[in-house]
């Protein structure tokens, strides 16, 4: 016989939210270098006919980022996408930048109630809403990972990521100081 499961206190609730928030907005800024970093004259490039283009690989990754924001916030999962449809790749950029901020706020702003209710995953999870931030921060990087392997291909530079890259080198810790 299952047993019924506990699930996170309040305090835990807003503990995990600070941490993954704080998380996801550092890694906002990386997304936002390597979405600005594809070529808008080579952004329909993909590297096999099954692949998204770079172009939509930045698209999905910019929307679901936001989504699952809004989602969190609103307390309902749906397929909606985005009304919002930035042409270009400097267009996306910013709008992700502005979306991403509103929603991290609007996720800020839930109350340790709000955190801890189980929120239903279109039928493939029901966990507390505080739980989905981890979900938007790995399908944020997987997806980010992704969309780099394309970025030489298309003749672009390869942000720094976690360090360095062979184009954007680590300078180490004065450097980002100076900076």
């Amino acid at each position: 016989m299952a047993t019924a499961q506990q699930g996170p206190t309040p305090e835990f609730a807003l503990g995990m939210r600070e941490m993954m928030l704080d998380g996801i907005a550092r890694e906002v800024e990386i997304t936002k270098k390597v979405l600005a970093a594809v070529p808008e004259a080579k952004a329909d490039y993909r590297p096999d006919p099954h692949a998204r283009s770079a172009r939509e690989l930045a698209q999905h990754i910019a929307n679901t980022d936001v989504w699952f924001l809004d989602s969190i916030a609103d307390a309902k999962f749906g397929m909606e996408e985005s009304e919002q449809k930035p042409g270009t790749i400097a267009e996306l950029v910013d709008w992700y930048d502005t979306n991403m901020k509103r929603g991290i706020e609007r996720v800020r702003a839930l109350t340790p109630e709000q955190l801890t209710t189980p929120l239903d995953f279109m039928g493939a999870f029901n966990l507390p809403a505080v739980a989905y931030l981890g979900f938007l921060n790995n399908h944020s990087i997987h997806h980010r990972g992704e969309l780099c392997t394309y970025l030489r291909p298309m003749g672009s530079k390869c942000p720094s990521v976690y360090g360095g890259s062979y184009d954007e080198p680590w300078q180490g810790a004065q450097a980002e100081r100076a900076a």
